[in-house]
């Protein structure tokens, strides 16, 4: 048996060799990937174009106004002489952001009274306006009570050193920064090796199939399971080395810690590349040509990235989704790679997952085996 599977083994290394452009697709693309997703891929919204309608015009107004454009999280493109022109910058997509601070703002603030801020920000990005809507509404509450603490400072000196408050202390761990690369990296990981390795092996029975050889292969003493783990081992491989050129330059381009046991990360690694082998064989099973079996990986790996966890909280989704997600390997892959790398978890924490990984494989494998048996006959 072993002999058998070590001729096939030999067979895919050699026809992957003869391919001279077969390596630089296997190699460069996900480093490519992995240069993109890890400097442009972030949480953070920065230099977001706003407009400013002060009809104000006092101290007040221009210090509130000075706060925003001091903030490197706002870039200040466009004084509006008017109400009109505010709505046309929206419009035509001229600033994301519209602040129109109203008259009598500080005459309000100096009675005691609330002074409304109006903003404005165009929603057809809801995740640049939700997050900038947090930044404004952090500048404005910090001015707010900057203000109340002067003005109390100078009407009742004495009172201000008795009035209780509240101050958030932030202690963030493990990412102390809030860096998004750290979280990003870790993902890009197990993303790029579940697309690398499932379009590569969702062609391997297909293309066999297509150039004449499976039905010599049918008539060897080669067994089904023995085609398949013949066919599975070279990919693995070539999943083994992805992953261990990207955690390198993850590691060292980006500065990414990897704080736990390289090997519990191996293990879990090689877990999720048996599951993904699986899936690309089940899908080189089911497909007749090799046009069939790309757009069948296309309509398989979108949704698993989608429901992963990698860039959308699974919690925010609906409870059908989430049950969803239990058969997706990469939702667990990426629990283990973020708890190795900035957490340092080992096998006492991360066993769930690496279970759930080894049933996932188990399975499909199974289903892969029965599947190229249906195929034979």
């Amino acid at each position: 048996m072993l002999r058998r599977i070590w001729q096939i083994l030999i067979k895919e290394l050699i026809q992957i060799r003869r391919d001279k452009y077969g390596w630089i697709r296997i190699i460069v693309p996900p480093l490519v990937q992995l240069i993109v997703f890890g400097y442009a891929a972030t949480f953070e919204v920065n230099r977001v174009s706003t407009a400013i309608l002060d009809y104000d015009h006092s101290l007040e107004s221009r210090e509130l106004v000075a706060r925003f454009v001091e903030n490197r999280r706002f870039e200040l493109d466009e004084m509006p002489a008017g109400r009109a022109d505010l709505r046309d910058f929206v419009d035509r997509s001229r600033v994301a952001v519209a602040i129109q601070i109203n008259p009598q703002f500080a005459k309000q603030l100096r009675n005691g009274q609330t002074a409304p801020l109006q903003i404005i920000v165009d929603g057809t990005n809801s995740n640049t306006a939700l997050i900038a809507l947090g930044y404004m509404g952090e500048i404005a509450t910090r001015f707010a009570s900057d203000y109340q603490i002067d003005r109390m400072n100078r009407l009742a000196p004495n009172l201000t050193a008795r009035v209780p408050s509240v101050r958030m202390i932030e202690r963030p761990w493990y990412n102390p920064n809030l860096n998004s690369k750290w979280f990003f990296i870790p993902g890009i990981i197990g993303s790029l090796t579940l697309m690398t390795v499932v379009n590569l092996t969702s062609f391997a029975v297909v293309r066999e199939r297509e150039v004449g050889t499976l039905e010599q292969i049918i008539v060897t003493p080669v067994r089904p399971i023995e085609f398949i783990l013949g066919k599975t081992a070279p990919f693995f491989l070539i999943g083994l080395a992805q992953v261990l050129i990207i955690t390198l330059l993850g590691v060292t381009w980006f500065g990414v810690p990897l704080r736990g046991n390289p090997l519990v990360m191996l293990l879990g690694t090689a877990l999720f590349l048996v599951s993904t082998l699986a899936v690309g064989l089940l899908i080189s099973t089911v497909c007749s040509t090799q046009q069939q079996a790309f757009a069948s990986s296309f309509f398989y790996l979108v949704p698993a990235f989608t429901i992963s966890g990698f860039a959308f909280p699974l919690a925010s989704m609906p409870r059908p989704m989430q049950w969803i997600t239990y058969l997706n390997p990469l939702r667990y892959y990426l629990v283990v790679l973020r708890g190795v790398f900035l957490k340092g978890t080992g096998l006492a924490i991360l066993w769930p997952q690496m279970f759930a990984m080894t049933l996932l494989g188990l399975a499909l494998l199974g289903l892969c085996i029965l599947r190229f048996r249906k195929s034979l006959d």
